[in-house]
């Protein structure tokens, strides 16, 4: 039997929990920042934030070459502390949000996928977290 690899990205944001929460669950700003890359953007985002609420981001690339639909459905969810979901594929993620230093600690953690390399999955998470950060820094 194989268990899943738990990959964790974190970021500390500077700003306080309640800005954290709001540009990280607002499908306005979702849009802004969920790209691992200048050459990606997310088009679309639905966010019912609810234990058993479901969320769906289209991320795509900016020629037009690829998309795909990151979708899920919550598991719980516990304003300005944590949000666990399921992810369309059975695997699972959970998000904390600390306070610390006077801003936010965005912490990520989830069940790698078999298809590409671990160290792979946890930059391009990292990645898209990172612009989470400087975009969540800006607003």
């Amino acid at each position: 039997m194989s268990t899943m690899t738990r990959i964790t990205v974190s970021a500390l944001v500077n700003k306080p929990v309640a800005d954290v929460w709001n540009t990280w669950t607002d499908p306005k700003h979702i849009m802004q920042w969920n790209a691992a890359t200048d050459d990606w953007h997310c088009p679309k985002a639905e966010n019912d934030l609810r234990t058993g609420g479901k969320f769906s981001s289209t991320m795509a690339a900016r020629d037009g070459s690829f998309s795909f639909d990151f979708e899920g459905v919550y598991d719980d969810v516990q304003t300005h502390k944590r949000i666990a979901y399921t992810m369309a594929d059975g695997r699972s993620c959970e998000i904390l949000f600390t306070e610390e230093n006077g801003g936010t600690r965005v912490a990520e953690s989830f069940d790698a996928e078999s298809q590409n390399p671990v160290e792979m999955q946890r930059g391009g998470w990292q990645a898209i977290l990172d612009r989470f950060k400087a975009y969540a820094e800006k607003q």
